[in-house]
């Protein structure tokens, strides 16, 4: 059977490129991971996955299972656009597929530490692996620094799985710092190559948006610094002179990206105001120090709003692109579900800071936003992702 689907003549249209199976399944399981998430907090934080605590299972599984999925999916595409060469397809991207969702199954329903870890680290690996091998092959060295972000995330997640054991005191912290400040690393990393492009070819007007080499280079050092600093010191001055500088370098970086037909395009605007959310994160971690109750929607800054926002947009624009449809004219249930990504991370970011009193009832409405909103990507993508290309 495997032989049959790696014969392009007979591959499913689901197999036939990284994004259709790893995109789907990352909305599904945003999806079902927030209703998990949603019913535990309502619930005075009873445990989603035996072994964990809930707060630790929803930081891991946004991280490591919605947002690695996507990297998957967007990865296994771009890098044969990149390169040329054919990433995993057919039997081996059905291989890939299954362990990650084997880590999913296995860490949720507790039945063994030890083989969720085992496979969420061999789907990292063959990720890896999956890449690496047409990067390598079309000598493209300048993409082995995405490489090095996918070692990281295992380094992170093996830090994660060795801390639940007991076996590293502070491994959860530090596998689940790894983890939202590669991936972020990693969406800022991309996203500097394709939103730029995106702007240019998707807004009516013609322009050319400008990069900057050394403000990339200072961003990724930045970035590196903070994520040391918050992950393993305790100082609160530093961290926040760090943020401030990151906050300036991205406001520069909007800055040389923004021009007035964004509003125009549901894909576009959705990115620009995600990335925006990764600026207010920056910005609220700056204030952090002197404002403590700043942090943790910094985090969720960060997280809901940049991770969030971008990733939501870039499988809807890549679905589109890469089955022969127009991006011009996204499905209908896209504009609404952004607006309610929109809503939930500035319900989920600003309202606990504004009105502390219904914390509670914030968090909920947030949660109950981005579940809406993912079941409107469900809802549009499915049967674009599972059908043949148009064209």
């Amino acid at each position: 059977m495997l032989h049959q689907l790696q014969d392009k003549k007979k591959i499913i249209p689901i197999l036939s490129l990284g994004f259709r199976p790893f995109f789907l399944s990352a909305g599904i399981f945003s999806v079902l991971a927030m209703l998990a998430w949603l019913v535990s907090f309502q619930n005075s934080m009873i445990p989603i996955a035996p072994g964990l605590s809930a707060i630790q299972w929803h930081a891991h599984e946004m991280l490591y299972g919605y947002a690695m999925a996507v990297l998957a999916g967007f990865l296994l595409t771009a890098v044969r656009n990149w390169t040329g060469q054919p990433t995993l397809e057919g039997g081996s991207l059905l291989f890939i597929w299954l362990l990650w969702l084997s880590a999913r199954i296995t860490i949720n329903f507790e039945i063994s530490l030890d083989l969720a870890m085992f496979s969420d680290l061999a789907f990292a690996l063959m990720l890896l692996v999956g890449i690496a091998r047409p990067i390598i092959k079309s000598r493209q060295w300048k993409q082995l620094a995405i490489l090095f972000k996918i070692l990281l995330l295992m380094l992170g997640n093996t830090l994660f799985y060795l801390g639940q054991m007991g076996k590293i005191d502070s491994g959860v912290q530090w596998g689940l710092y790894t983890g939202l400040f590669i991936v972020l690393a990693i969406i800022l990393t991309i996203g500097r190559r394709v939103i730029p492009f995106f702007i240019e070819k998707g807004v009516a007007e013609k322009v050319t948006l400008k990069n900057s080499k050394w403000l990339d280079i200072f961003s990724l050092i930045l970035l590196l610094i903070l994520f040391m600093q918050i992950a393993f010191t305790t100082l609160a001055a530093f961290t926040s002179i760090t943020a401030f500088l990151l906050f300036v370098v991205h406001v520069i970086r909007l800055k040389f990206w923004y021009t007035p037909g964004i509003w125009k395009v549901p894909l576009l605007w959705g990115l620009y105001l995600g990335y925006g959310f990764v600026v207010i994160g920056f910005g609220l971690l700056a204030l952090s120090a002197a404002f403590s109750e700043m942090y943790f929607p910094a985090i969720h800054a960060l997280a809901v709003g940049g991770i969030g926002m971008i990733t939501f947009s870039m499988m809807s624009r890549v679905s589109l692109g890469h089955t022969g449809r127009s991006i011009q004219n996204p499905p209908k249930p896209i504009a609404i579900g952004m607006a309610f990504l929109l809503l939930a991370a500035f319900v989920r970011v600003f309202m606990p800071l504004l009105f502390s009193q219904l914390y509670s009832s914030w968090i909920i409405f947030a949660q109950v936003l981005w579940i809406l909103a993912f079941s409107c990507f469900v809802l549009a993508y499915s049967g674009i992702l599972i059908k043949p290309n148009e064209r």
